[in-house]
C-alpha cells in the first residue's frame, strides 16, 4: 500500500514536469566561485517520466572549498538527492571564512 501511493504521488508530480538533463548556476549566497563542479546523475526515474524542473540548495562551504553540509530549499522530489549529492562533491575557491552559497540545478530535456 505505502508504495502504491509513493508511485502514485511521483506520477502525479511527473504530470507537472518533463526532462533530461541538468545545469547548475549559482543562486545567490556569497557569490563565491566554483573550483570544481559535479554534474548530478539524473535519476533513471525521472528519465522514464519525462521529469524536468528546477532543484535549489543551501550549501555551507568550509575555508578550504570544501562543502560541509548541504540542504535541499526546493525542487521535484525524484531530482533533490542527485541534486543534493552532486553539489555535495563540488569544491569552491577558498576564502577566509565558511560561506552559505544558494545553488540551483535545473534539469531539463536536451
Amino acid at each position: 500500500m505505502r508504495k502504491t501511493f509513493q508511485l502514485v504521488a511521483v506520477a502525479m508530480m511527473a504530470m507537472v514536469t518533463t526532462g533530461t538533463m541538468a545545469q547548475a548556476a549559482p543562486a545567490g549566497g556569497t557569490d563565491r566561485k566554483i573550483a570544481a563542479r559535479v554534474a548530478p546523475v539524473y535519476p533513471e526515474l525521472a528519465k522514464r517520466m519525462h521529469i524536468h524542473g528546477v532543484v535549489r540548495i543551501e550549501a555551507i562551504v568550509r575555508p578550504n572549498g570544501a562543502v560541509k553540509s548541504t540542504r535541499v530549499l526546493g525542487g521535484n522530489p525524484v531530482l533533490v538527492d542527485a541534486a543534493q549529492e552532486a553539489v555535495g562533491k563540488w569544491k569552491f575557491e577558498p576564502t577566509q571564512t565558511e560561506t552559505t552559497e544558494l545553488v540551483q540545478l535545473t534539469f531539463d530535456g536536451q
